[in-house]
């Protein structure tokens, strides 16, 4: 169910090359880039600064109306040499926008035509391209086309198999990184875990201005990663979607895992975001399997402890309709989450068009899926107000975008995903993992017990 118009309006996405500049924001000494005009930057750079917080410079070839007739190659130079000269990156990672797609640039000819006038050149900068026009995707799509651009042109069968694994982490907060970072040593597991933006998006405050901040995913790593004993992708959907279908630029779009999969044999292992403890099952046995090793007393203790709060605040939960909505992979997991807690996901919605979230929520909720959850792709916020209106939920869980509905309706919003501009700390929201879905599920039931005070005649001191 899609009305073009009022999604074209009040989409329930971003634009693809934003969340490709995130992606390549978890790359060490990257420094993005957008080909096209100056004003798809500085919105890009804008809508990140507002939920991260954190400077954040992106590079543009700025095209004026000359380059949209005969072309960006002046600009595209030029602009590299700008950033050589000023950034001194290590990676340039450069994401295309409408502009540039719809006059049909040829990006990956403009980088062999400077790498070939360049050749020699000491210090230069590899160079990654994703493919990324707004009006045939979404943020999240954009952030999984650049992570699988970054891998398809880094990695390298050059060099011994390693033990190591690798560990594609999805779209997820700056805090939730750390978290699989922990998970990762504590299994004693030897993990590339990419995109990392952990620490240059969520940076300490510095004494003077770091064009580009220390952290990321080491390029040596993203090379060895055609190496790796096997590739861990966490999302079930990921870019396997969007308007584009599968075929994009007479390839098939594939996963990062996929193509490693494909062109060197790493075996992969999908699991969904871990949030809850069925999701988090998951991820815990796959790496327990990988380490050969049992579950760490630490993490059987931390699930200990999310059942006990679930029988606590069961009560106050049970029942509860929710609308939950974001990237795909994201609303799959909150739906799931929801469900083993005791709220009925009402609606799930997202802005993307893969048509597999039906099908993945059947799955992934298996005997908590209930016939009638119903399920919206390419959805604006507009079609979810009017859903709601129908529905009457207790709850919206999802971004920030969605405050407007819970205003209206006069009921809470717990925020989670991307964006979130009305409060701080979203760098921080911490939902993965058993105490991520601790955290969330004290959140949920406290936001819902402060929602019933606020409304009470009398008031409550105890509940």
């Amino acid at each position: 169910m899609t009305d073009n118009n009022s999604m074209n309006c009040n989409a329930c996405k971003q634009c693809a090359p934003l969340g490709a500049c995130v992606a390549f924001k978890g790359i060490s000494g990257s420094l993005p880039m957008l080909h096209g005009s100056q004003g798809c930057a500085t919105y890009i750079r804008r809508y990140l600064i507002s939920h991260y917080r954190e400077p954040m410079d992106i590079a543009s070839s700025n095209f004026s109306e000359e380059t949209t007739i005969f072309g960006g190659n002046k600009n595209f130079n030029t602009g590299i040499d700008n950033i050589i000269s000023q950034y001194h990156p290590e990676v340039i990672a450069i994401a295309s926008t409408c502009l540039a797609e719809t006059i049909g640039e040829d990006v990956q000819r403009l980088i062999g035509e400077y790498q070939s006038i360049h050749a020699g050149r000491e210090g230069l900068p590899a160079m990654i391209f994703a493919s990324t026009p707004s009006y045939c995707g979404t943020h999240y799509e954009g952030f999984q086309e650049a992570v699988f651009a970054s891998v398809k042109t880094l990695a390298s069968a050059e060099g011994k198999a390693g033990r190591h694994i690798n560990l594609f982490n999805n779209f997820i907060s700056t805090e939730d990184i750390r978290h699989l970072k922990e998970i990762a040593v504590d299994f004693g597991v030897d993990a590339m875990l990419f995109p990392d933006y952990s620490d240059t998006l969520d940076s300490t405050s510095w004494d003077s201005y770091c064009r580009i901040p220390e952290g990321g995913t080491p390029v040596d790593a993203l090379r060895r990663s055609a190496l790796a004993a096997v590739s861990v992708e966490l999302g079930y959907i990921l870019n396997s979607g969007g308007a584009r279908g599968r075929i994009k630029n007479n390839f098939m779009t594939q996963s990062a895992g996929e193509y490693l999969n494909a062109q060197f044999d790493v075996p992969l292992v999908r699991t969904g975001l871990p949030v809850g403890i069925r999701e988090t099952d998951k991820l815990m046995s796959i790496l327990s399997d990988i380490a050969r090793v049992p579950v760490p007393e630490k993490y059987r203790r931390q699930r200990g402890r999310l059942i006990d709060l679930y029988v606590d605040g069961h009560k106050y939960v049970s029942g509860k309709k929710a609308i939950i909505y974001g990237e795909e992979d994201l609303t799959v997991a909150l739906a799931s989450f929801a469900a083993e807690t005791g709220i009925r996901p009402v609606l799930c919605a997202t802005g993307g068009e893969s048509g597999k979230l039906k099908e993945t929520l059947q799955s992934t909720l298996g005997d908590l899926y209930g016939d009638d959850i119903r399920t919206g792709q390419g959805f604006s916020f507009e079609q979810i107000a009017e859903a709601a209106k129908e529905l009457q939920p207790d709850l919206l869980i999802g971004n920030s975008k969605g405050y407007y509905i819970a205003r209206e309706l006069d009921i809470p919003i717990i925020r989670t995903g991307f964006p979130i501009h009305d409060r701080i700390g979203a760098q921080h929201d911490r939902i993965l993992g058993y105490e991520g879905a601790l955290m969330l599920f004290e959140r949920t039931v406290n936001t819902l017990l402060e929602d019933r005070q606020r409304k009470s005649t009398t008031g409550y001191k105890y509940m």
